[in-house]
């Protein structure tokens, strides 16, 4: 079977979910790659209107600056992040250590690392309302190259002789086809690598203490699990707190979080934050979320792609779920622009993309499942880790630039 030049005209790309990765993507082909036609299939109606969703998404440097340049950053309602806090909830030192240093934490500001800001933090419904906007645009001014089929499910791709066939009611041939469908992991199909962290996130907005710094990120170790304070605007957060389902009562499933009302939860919180944040002044009701690894273990199989959550789901600890997908999507693209033979590109992609993916589907990993383990003194090592981490400036600005832009 011979390869497709990527150069030749004509190069047709299916891209199946239009969310913030598969919009980007989208964007950025049509814009790189004048002469592919690109498709984007959605199962949601063109009428339906996205910019209401609120669900909080925390966008890194590298994913706000890509957007800017695809023109798909919204000029209002994101709230910068200036300022990263981690710290672990008391007491996570040896006695002696915390009496002489106090309690350790890990501080990273967008001014030590010359940049304007770490990232930002805007509402699910803004960021693809902004790149619907721009895409919609595209395709306005390239109707024959650039087509929207939202409405329209993908309920198959199989491979075919050069190709793939999409079918979405018709069975169409495309020369590559690549899938950044989303989900969360509850109710995703099993991948090759999967695993159940026992651990639900509790997701929210509270009100912030008066006098509490504005554009700071605040991450907590608990006992329980991470819970993490993205700022909002007018003095809000928004709340991702995990926990372990297996430490409360037998009634509410295991989930100590599921039996409180909304004042006990923030009398809860109000004890997990440090004093910079609190006391928190006011939560709206929480929606929770299954937690768990599921991820595909390569990027490409044949002509198909997936990237995102449809390549793999992780554990919100670090927050790095999104960023990564849209690296996936930029990278793709690189590939695909330089030319050559298409299945060459996509081997390249695949071993370019591991050292970041693998990296940070480790790492978060990693973190998820220490929260389960028992072990004697495994506190007191996770705070000496983060003094450590603080007091090695050169260390703490190669962890802040990898959270901006990913491992290079």
């Amino acid at each position: 079977m011979s390869s497709t030049p990527i150069a030749t005209p004509g190069l047709r790309l299916a891209i199946v979910g239009a969310g913030p990765v598969g919009l980007a993507l989208a964007l950025d082909a049509a814009r790189r790659l004048p002469e592919a036609d690109i498709s984007v299939f959605d199962a949601r109606p063109p009428e339906r209107d996205v910019s209401a969703d609120p669900r909080t998404l925390a966008l890194s440097l590298g994913s706000v600056q890509w957007l800017q340049r695809l023109g798909a950053w919204p000029a209002e309602g994101m709230q910068p992040i200036l300022e990263v806090n981690v710290s672990q909830q008391p007491p996570s030192a040896p006695p002696l250590f915390a009496a002489l240093f106090g309690e350790p934490e890990v501080r990273i500001a967008a001014h030590d690392e010359a940049v304007p800001m770490l990232g930002a933090v805007l509402s699910y419904g803004r960021i693809v309302a902004a790149l619907q906007q721009a895409w919609l645009a595209a395709e306005a001014a390239q109707p024959q190259r650039l087509h929207t089929r939202f409405g329209t499910p993908v309920g198959a791709i199989k491979p075919v002789a050069g190709g793939v066939e999409v079918d979405a009611g018709i069975a169409e041939r495309f020369d590559l086809a690549v899938v950044a469908e989303g989900g969360v992991f509850a109710e995703q199909a099993r991948k090759a690598i999967r695993r159940d962290y026992r651990q639900c996130a509790w997701v929210g907005t509270v009100e912030l203490a008066p006098g509490a710094a504005r554009g700071v990120a605040y991450e907590r170790f608990t006992r329980h699990g991470p819970a993490a304070l993205l700022p909002l605007a007018d003095g809000r957060a928004s709340l991702v707190w995990c926990v372990r389902t297996d430490e409360g009562d037998e009634s509410d499933g295991g989930d100590p979080v599921a039996g409180l009302d909304d004042a006990q939860r923030l009398a809860v919180l109000n004890t997990l934050f440090p004093a910079a944040v609190t006391p928190l002044a006011a939560i709206t009701p929480l929606k929770r979320f299954a937690l768990g690894l599921n991820a595909e273990r390569t990027l490409v199989d044949g002509r198909t792609v997936r990237i995102g959550n449809a390549a793999q789901t992780l554990h919100p600890v670090a927050g790095q779920g999104l960023n990564l997908g849209l690296r996936d999507a930029a990278e793709l693209v690189n590939g695909l622009r330089r030319g050559g033979d298409l299945d060459a590109a996509l081997r390249r992609l695949e071993w370019q993309r591991a050292p970041d993916r693998w990296a940070m589907i480790a790492t978060t990993d990693f973190l998820a499942r220490s929260f389960t383990w028992v072990l004697p003194g495994a506190g007191a090592a996770r705070g000496l880790g983060l003094a450590a981490l603080q007091a090695v400036p050169g260390l703490k600005s190669v962890i802040a630039r990898q959270m901006m832009f990913g491992r290079r």
